[in-house]
């Protein structure tokens, strides 16, 4: 299993991560927020695997891409596309529903699950294609404990509403399910041949009480699994947008937390130190400050992201070498050629 992440759109303009989680039989894609153009160099087939759309906030910049998204999965058949957001999302995707004129709608698949985050509960709506979605079906809320919204066999979704000026953005976190290996040690030490019989003791819908032919002998397979498997922790990667939490605060702490031992935390970058003013005006982080994020937090990799308009080329790359002060690691996605 792994999880990849790409960096959608360029420097100075708007930017979106796609997530990929890949099980080695399945792929499941997360996308996290559609700003103008970043789909474009997605292939159409990968536009449609897309099952889950997670909006940080609804300011332009991260939005302003989906009518290229809907276009391609709004009558996506068999599987709902799962959309996430603050508080107010599914008036938000209710009213983008419905700003086209729908009349040729009525025996077309497509199902949308809408939820939003409001202080620790998860409030959802389901929306039909074939109705227009014209009705938002209420679902049941449920609470959100441990930041966790979403959960799979395979990975699960968490979130983090961090304040943005006078609004919350949604931070994101995508884990994958713990992996189980057999321990090359342990096997030979048991001295039992290797062979088929150990996809089934690492095979999750074998269950207790069952056994497997090893050498001539039936053994349980869950004693083999006590015996053999060991288990380690799966990849991560975190998405943090338009938000500003000060260094050394509660929600600092919360926050480093929260993101601890992540592989690869992909972060905005709005501006320099110099303009430090600017940063808390405006509801943002400077590049000292995120490097200082990753660094408390112990993170693996950090890609710095959403760098301000107000910056060129050569100030791109100055952004990346403060960041750098802190995180000598910390690199751009490959295709900005910064």
């Amino acid at each position: 299993m792994s999880i990849r992440g790409k960096l959608l759109g360029h420097p100075g303009a708007d930017n979106a991560l796609l997530a990929t989680v890949d099980t080695g039989q399945s792929q499941h894609r997360i996308l996290f927020d559609c700003g103008q153009g970043c789909l474009n160099p997605l292939r159409q087939s990968d536009i449609q695997s897309i099952e889950h759309l997670c909006f940080s906030h609804f300011h332009m910049d991260h939005v302003s891409g989906f009518d290229s998204f809907f276009r391609h999965t709004y009558n996506r058949p068999e599987v709902p596309v799962q959309v996430w957001g603050p508080e107010q999302t599914i008036e938000v995707m209710g009213n983008r529903f419905r700003s086209f004129t729908w009349n040729l709608h009525k025996r077309q698949p497509g199902e949308w699950i809408v939820r939003e985050l409001r202080d620790d509960t998860i409030f959802g709506a389901r929306f039909r294609t074939r109705e227009a979605f014209a009705e938002a079906h209420e679902m049941t809320a449920r609470k959100c404990g441990n930041n966790l919204v979403f959960s799979t066999p395979a990975f699960r979704i968490e979130a983090m509403p961090l304040p943005h000026h006078t609004i919350s953005s949604l931070a994101y976190r995508v884990v994958e399910a713990d992996r189980v290996n057999i321990n090359p040690e342990a096997l030979k030490k048991s001295r039992l041949a290797p062979g088929k019989w150990l996809q089934a003791v690492t095979d999750t819908n074998s269950g207790a009480g069952q056994t497997v032919e090893v050498d001539g002998q039936h053994l349980s397979i869950e004693k083999l699994r006590e015996d053999l498997l060991t288990t380690s922790p799966g990849e991560s990667i975190a998405y943090l947008t338009d938000f500003r939490i000060e260094p050394g605060s509660s929600e600092w702490q919360q926050v480093t937390d929260w993101l601890s031992g992540t592989d690869l935390l992909v972060v905005e970058c709005q501006y320099h130190s110099r303009d430090h003013a600017l940063a808390v005006r405006n509801g943002h982080m400077t590049a000292s400050e995120v490097g200082k994020l990753a660094v408390e937090s112990e993170v693996r990799q950090i890609m710095p992201m959403h760098l301000s308009r107000r910056y060129g080329r050569e100030e791109w790359a100055e952004l990346l070498a403060e960041v750098k002060t802190h995180f000598p690691g910390a690199a751009f996605p490959e295709h900005w050629k910064v």
